[in-house]
């Protein structure tokens, strides 16, 4: 198993504070890993057995705490008197109404509690409501490119892994299949199978599966491209099928709970204010997006533009995308004290392709710190009047550098 430290240390830090974690992420990223990862640490530095309740309410031996009442009762009858109770409750939307239990064993004393979900409804509604400002959220994602260059051949250079990356993705269980091409499709086509029946269509009562089908594969083939409802909208009609924009506007929010599509939102970086229209769209992972398109590395330049707006959320970052006049920034980055302005680019070999990613810097009016991202690596580093070009694969490794 990839050690998932950076999760890992965010679980270890709030160690029996006086709120709920949990954790949230797309089916099949780790959770329930992270989970065993978190008890064994736990086992090894003390903790007894007993004081640990681990529940998964998808596993057919917990079918009776479906019922809320009996999911609090069971959970009750086993805490340790006098010491920490670590409680933990995997997909625990499989309860309705869990947050009543969620709820009270919250307020007892000595019990510390983690939850994991594969929908961002976890934190909607009545939850929400009871435990405002008694949990913490941490967002997981599958495997960065550092982790998943600890995983696999050891003789495999950092670029041969980087293709490899790209190509299956970076859902863990991936790393111990191997490197055959019709297991990949396989598992790949079961987590997206799951994905979408369970936790998109089902939760959802979405009937026409076909159609939401029709627009996940449209948002696929769309990565980097400003997107709307109506535009989606238009294009589903045009093939003959009927789709109204408010129906494109109910599914792109399932997908988005569901965390299979990630919206970013354009920023006017001179107005300082948040565009309604015209976002763009990032998948969760590029092997899932292979998959839909039967693509190969032939829109490069979109596939590492999705690996960096993700990598951005693993480091904690607030995400849009720069609007600068009749510019536009890949991304703008803000969080931990600080903005960044980065471009992604394939290659910049070319005068002309370094003048076009340099030019979309020039109106921003602030000193911030701007970044150009490369595969690259003939020079590694460059500067470009303050924009710092850096090789694409040391930035994710985190080679050197502050962000």
């Amino acid at each position: 198993m990839v050690k998932r430290e950076m999760y890992l240390r965010k679980l270890r830090d709030w160690r029996e504070k006086q709120v709920i974690k949990v954790v949230t992420g797309v089916r099949r990223c780790g959770k329930s890993t992270l989970f065993q990862q978190y008890i064994d640490f736990l086992l090894s530095d003390g903790v007894k057995p007993e004081q640990i309740i681990y529940i998964n309410l998808e596993d057919l031996a917990f079918e009776g705490l479906l019922d809320y009442r009996e999911l609090y009762s069971y959970i009750e009858k086993r805490q340790i008197t006098g010491k920490t109770t670590y409680v933990f409750l995997d997909e625990v939307q499989q309860c309705p109404k869990f947050e009543k239990a969620v709820d009270s064993l919250y307020i007892k004393e000595n019990m510390d509690l983690y939850i994991t979900g594969s929908n961002a409804n976890l934190l909607s509604g009545e939850l929400a409501t009871l435990l405002s400002g008694r949990y913490v959220l941490i967002e997981m994602l599958p495997l960065s490119f550092k982790e998943f260059v600890t995983s696999g051949d050891g003789t495999a250079s950092v670029r041969e892994k980087f293709n490899r990356y790209l190509h299956f993705g970076s859902f863990p269980y991936l790393t111990q299949l191997g490197e055959s091409e019709s297991t990949f499709r396989t598992y790949i086509e079961g987590v997206y199978s799951t994905i979408l029946l369970k936790d998109v269509a089902s939760r959802e009562g979405i009937a026409d599966v076909l159609l939401l089908e029709d627009i996940i594969r449209f948002l696929s083939s769309s990565i980097g491209s400003p997107i709307s409802a109506k535009r989606i909208s238009d294009s589903i009609n045009a093939s003959g099928r009927s789709i109204s924009v408010n129906t494109v506007d109910k599914y792109l929010k399932a997908l988005t709970e569901s965390f299979i599509f990630y919206k970013a939102e354009r920023f006017d970086v001179k107005g300082r204010n948040l565009l309604k229209t015209l976002s763009k769209y990032y998948i969760v992972d590029t092997g899932l997006r292979n998959y839909l398109l039967s693509t190969t590395s032939q829109d490069l330049g979109h596939q590492i533009e999705n690996i960096v707006y993700l990598e951005l959320l693993r480091r904690d970052f607030r995400v849009n995308v720069g609007k600068v006049g009749d510019k536009e920034v890949d991304f703008v980055a803000s969080g931990k004290n600080q903005v960044v302005y980065l471009q992604v680019a394939t290659t910049i070999l070319a005068e002309e392709t370094l003048r076009r990613e340099l030019e979309a810097f020039s109106g921003i009016p602030d000193n911030f710190p701007r970044m150009l991202l490369t595969l690259d690596d003939i020079p590694a580093y460059a500067n470009h009047n303050g924009v710092h070009q850096v090789y694409l694969l040391d930035w994710l490794l985190e080679k050197n550098l502050n962000m």
